[in-house]
């Protein structure tokens, strides 16, 4: 896709300006996708003990000098409770109608809501709105009926820590499995960039669940990914 991979020592500020260190010297650094939380950032602003961030980015931040795509603070928009509102987020900011359909998705924080999803939670899949990689949810029609009763006493326990979401079916691929070709579920997450007008980044990343049946595409559960090609016409 044209991007740099970097590590947090791979890159310095000076003057209040970016710069990645490569074989032939230092090179401008313009744009920032960080996927380094906040607090790690910048050992100079917030952790003194970080290793992973990179001394002095917030001034050349602060300055201008540099773009973060995922700004200081945009975390919130990882509440998966958000989802449930995007549809409303469009039409009160832009004064239109989606023109993609949202994933439903049903709040447990409100009670009919919950209600629902309990009599039916071997229906959905159920997720903790602050965590990520495939931890804290149940897929529901995968789940045993003494994990469903162990959900929902979670979700009972803390409803607005949960979200519920009808279980998607996910497209597959050809997978070389062992020795064989097997197929196996995978996902599409494209990159579009959004400026005078939105621009989508010719690659992506497509993540795939190894193991036989999965739905989880998440690296940290047992998934990993494929080559993503685009062609021309």
């Amino acid at each position: 896709m044209g991007i740099e991979l970097v590590e947090g020592r791979d890159l310095l500020v000076h003057d209040n300006i970016v710069y990645m260190r490569t074989t032939s010297g230092l090179q401008r650094v313009d744009v920032i996708y960080r996927r380094v939380d906040d607090d790690f950032i910048d050992p100079l602003s917030f952790r003194s003990d970080s290793s992973l961030g990179v001394p002095g980015l917030l001034n050349a931040y602060r300055a201008g000098n540099v773009g973060l795509c995922n700004a200081l603070g945009t975390g919130v928009a990882d509440d998966k409770a958000i989802y449930a509102y995007v549809p409303q987020m469009i039409r009160y900011y832009l004064g239109q109608d989606p023109i993609l359909p949202n994933v439903e998705t049903f709040l447990c924080g409100d009670p009919p809501q919950m209600q629902h999803v309990l009599e039916n939670i071997d229906q959905f899949v159920i997720k903790a709105v602050g965590e990520a990689g495939g931890y804290g949810m149940l897929i529901g029609p995968h789940s045993t009926k003494a994990e469903q009763a162990d959900f929902a006493a979670k979700v009972k326990a803390d409803p607005r820590n949960y979200i519920a979401q009808p279980t998607l079916s996910l497209s597959r691929a050809p997978c070389f499995m062992e020795g064989q070709v097997e197929p196996r579920c995978v996902d599409l997450r494209p990159f579009v960039l959004f400026g005078e007008r939105p621009t989508i980044v010719p690659g992506g990343l497509t993540r795939v669940a190894f193991k036989k049946g999965s739905l989880v595409v998440n690296s940290s559960q047992g998934g990993g990914s494929k080559d993503t090609w685009v062609l021309d016409d």
